[in-house]
Parts: structure tokens; sequence; C-alpha cells
């Protein structure tokens, strides 16, 4: 396993082994399972933060966090739950559904908080939302569920009547409905969609270039976290070949895509880091109803834009959350 799978990643101290930690003091630990890398997820530790101090935790005084990173192979994440599980962590935060599954799978007995964007009864990590039974609950936020509306406002920028590029996770649970959603909403907005795959090693370049040779104008990417680890790539790639983008997640706008439309992640992320700290204080995640996420936002880059040489259309400007110039 690599050195930074054992570095605690608040405050840079080695994880301790369990004698010498249980000899220095008492405090909670959150163990936190992520299927991508300290740097891909280095953005929704500040929400989760801000919930957990919320609930009256700061780990610079009364709680310790030690993370897990499977570095986009999901086939990892078995071990690292495992590892948590060893370790006695009082609670594992699970950052999206294979490290939620993973975990759920390596303890009935340690209570688990996760995000997803997928439906959470139909994946079976709870029973229903309003009472998740077991040891498990946390938020969703259902990005899947706004694959065509995305898609959508993706074929009102894009050349009428040019292909549309997807580009899709080889290795992930959601891939199969994400494909199936968008190739139904495309033949509802009469645009033709072809689809390429990721390999889990992140070469990106390849499916692109496959999706410009079908003569592609415009790029849609699955509402999967495993492209926050791609993100450098792929707007690098969009900007070369001037492809308008679209994703689920502002993250990849900000670094230079064109828009996103989908929830408020950074609220659903804090959202879940308040109920990690609820259950350090006695709650029961039986007793804590699945939150779904209630904000939505869409966010353009104008500068991205004008690089393309789009007029973005001023219904969806007027519509927009954030607009980055």
């Amino acid at each position: 396993m690599r050195r930074r799978d054992f570095i605690l990643a608040l405050g840079g101290a080695a994880v301790m082994p369990l004698p010498t930690r249980a000899q220095q003091s008492a405090m909670p630990i959150i163990g936190m399972l992520h299927s991508q890398t300290p740097e891909s997820e280095a953005s929704r530790m500040a929400p989760i933060l801000q919930g957990l101090r919320e609930a009256g935790f700061d780990p610079n005084r009364n709680v310790t966090i030690e993370h897990r990173y499977a570095e986009g192979r999901n086939d990892r994440l078995p071990a690292l739950a495992a590892v948590l599980v060893q370790r006695q962590v009082n609670v594992i935060f699970a950052n999206t559904t294979p490290p939620a599954t993973a975990a759920k799978a390596a303890t009935a007995a340690i209570p688990i908080v996760f995000v997803t964007g997928v439906d959470p009864v139909k994946v079976g990590l709870v029973a229903s939302l309003n009472r998740p039974g077991g040891n498990v609950t946390g938020v969703t936020f259902l990005s899947n569920a706004l694959v065509a509306k995305r898609l959508e406002l993706l074929s009102d920028i894009a050349p009428p009547a040019s292909p549309i590029g997807m580009l899709a996770a080889q290795v992930n649970p959601n891939t199969e409905t994400d494909v199936n959603d968008a190739i139904a909403a495309a033949k509802a907005l009469g645009r033709t969609l072809h689809v390429t795959k990721v390999a889990p090693d992140g070469d990106v370049e390849e499916p692109v270039a496959v999706l410009l040779n079908l003569g592609v104008k415009a790029l849609f990417v699955a509402p999967q976290a495993d492209f926050r680890m791609w993100r450098q790539q792929l707007v690098l790639l969009a900007a070369r070949y001037a492809l308008p983008t679209s994703f689920s997640s502002s993250d990849l706008v900000t670094a230079g895509g064109l828009m996103s439309y989908g929830p408020d992640q950074a609220d659903s992320y804090r959202q879940a880091g308040n109920y990690v700290g609820r259950i350090l204080k006695g709650e029961r995640p039986a007793n804590l109803p699945v939150m779904q996420s209630t904000k939505f936002e869409l966010v353009i880059n104008l500068k991205t834009a004008k690089a393309l040489g789009i007029a973005v259309p001023a219904p969806m400007l007027a519509l927009a959350t954030n607009v980055i110039e």
C-alpha cells in the first residue's frame, strides 16, 4: 500500500499504531474512504470540516481524521475499508457510492456516512430514505437524475444538428444507467450521441480522439466522481479541440470547463460532515434519514466561452447561479 495512504491528511502527522494512539488520547477517529486521490478530493474537505464544526468537532481540537485513497482503483476499496475497520474508527465517511458499498460490506457495527449521486435505496445502501436502518446513512444529491437537463443545456450551445460526444468511466457502477439515460435524452432532443469510456488509468486522450473521429462538436461528461481526477486533461483537450463541455460538478468549470449543472455538492458534503458529528455525539445512523440535496446550481465559465467563440444565450445566463468571467 502506498505511503500516502497512511498519512493523516490534516496536519501531516503519520498514522500511529493503535496502542500508541490509544495511550495518547481517547479522541474519536473518523476514517475517510475515497475512491479518488488526495488532490481530486481536496476541495471536498472544507465543507466536510464546516459540517463537523457545526456539530462541535474540530480536527485541531477534539477529533482525528484518517484518510484512505483508492486512487481510481475501486478494486482496492474492500482492503482499505478493512484497514479502517481494523483501526476501530468511530465513523467511516464514504465520499462516493463505491466506497460506501465497500464500507457497508466491511462492517455492520461501525457507523457509515455516505455522499452519493444516485438513489441509495436502489444500490442497496439503505432500506429507505426516511428509515435507513442498520449502520448506514448519508446524503444523496441525485446528480444522475439531471442527465437529461444537462444534455439539453449543452445542446442549446453546441452547433445545431452536430453529434455530441459522451465520456463515461469504464469501471463505475453507475455507467450503464448514466449512458442509457443520456441516450434517451439525446433521442428526445433529436441529437446523435456517441459514447466512449475512460479506463481506470485515466487515459482521456484516446477516448476523446475516438469521439473527434466521429465528428462530435461538444462533450458531455457523465456525472461520475472519477472525472474529478482527470479534470486537467479534460479541460486541456476541450480547449485544444474547441469542444464546449458539460459537467455535473462546478469544480471542472472552475478548472476551465464551459458549464455545469447539478446539485450544490459543497452543501451536500457539509450536511454529511454534520451527520458525522451528530453520530459522534451519540445519534444512531438508523434514526437519521438520508438527506436529499435541495440546492442546485448552473455555473458558466464566460472566459472559456469567449475562447471557444461561443455566445452563451441570454436566457441561460439569466438562469446561472454563478458566472465565471
